[in-house]
């Protein structure tokens, strides 16, 4: 007898059709209020049906419907069924939502406002239907397959791929159009990955001092923050090695000028180094605050 699927399974599996739906009809809006009426080819199956629609005046949501049926095959067979069936969501729902909002008017004709703004609309409809783990279509879903078989970020990947596409924009469109349209592709990579990691930026801090167990305690009292204690091997000065504790403490970035006064506070001589950290899973970010708890 098969098991069947836990309750859990299925407010998931409707937060990804909200996630397709919702960022398919950011994207369609974006296409027709941004990029289409300023020739800004930014990337993917929706530049080239801006291309054929300039050079020929193809209808663009049934250019994209004609190249995405082959490249779901492509999705199904390298992505899985469950991408493939969400793909096909997203690859049927965009273009039908930019046919039937055809009718909106050209929200600016200033080329660079629509790079810019198109680009971030665009790439916050894109990043959500990634973020439901699938696609809306085209050679989003190459870039998809470099992502999981190359490892870069969907950005880079999405960049990547588009960019060859901006290159073709030149048989269609000046240079001026396609610089234009480079700069929208990189608004859109970059919001892409934005909408991927989150809005939350923390900071992971790495303090050395001589009065490491003081600056816990300090951290903990003051910020309630847990501390990560290593142990390490310092090199510096002329007698070698000898044997450190370094703390390591990650904050949110409205915490950071708290933990450095803390840090200074207990040893101004202490070792600092500070990283950006823009995704943190566990207790006291994605999980609620345990106040018996001092470690991460």
């Amino acid at each position: 007898m098969k098991n069947k699927p836990k309750a859990s399974q299925y407010p998931l599996q409707a937060i990804d059709i909200v996630f397709i739906v919702v960022g398919s009809f950011i994207a369609a809006v974006s296409f027709n209020a941004f990029l289409l009426p300023n020739f800004i080819v930014s990337g993917g199956v929706s530049g080239l049906s801006t291309i054929l629609n300039n050079l020929f005046s193809w209808n663009p949501s049934i250019v994209q419907l004609a190249f995405n049926i082959p490249l779901l095959f492509i999705c199904f067979i390298a992505l899985g069924k469950e991408a493939g069936f969400k793909t096909i969501i997203g690859s049927l729902i965009l273009p039908i939502f930019i046919g039937l909002l055809s009718f909106i008017e050209p929200w600016t004709l200033n080329p660079l406002l629509a790079a810019l703004f198109g680009g971030i609309t665009t790439g916050i409809g894109i990043g959500l239907v990634f973020k439901a783990k699938a696609s809306t279509g085209g050679t989003s879903i190459i870039a998809q397959v470099i992502h999981v078989y190359l490892r870069l970020p969907l950005g880079t990947s999405v960049a990547l791929v588009d960019g060859l596409v901006i290159v073709t924009a030149l048989i269609a469109f000046d240079g001026e159009v396609v610089m234009f349209s480079i700069i929208s592709l990189f608004v859109i990579s970059r919001t892409i990955d934005l909408i991927q990691v989150g809005f939350n930026r923390s900071k992971n801090v790495l303090i050395i001092s001589e009065k490491a167990a003081e600056i816990r305690m300090a951290i903990y009292q003051n910020i309630n923050r847990g501390v990560t204690n290593l142990s390490i091997s310092g090199g510096y000065g002329e007698y070698g090695a000898n044997d450190k504790e370094m703390l390591m403490c990650v904050v949110d970035e409205q915490e950071f000028t708290f933990l450095r006064e803390t840090i200074l506070s207990v040893d101004p001589h202490a070792f600092v180094v500070v990283m950006s950290a823009s995704e943190v899973w566990g207790k006291g970010f994605t999980l609620a605050k345990d106040s018996t708890s001092e470690n991460l």
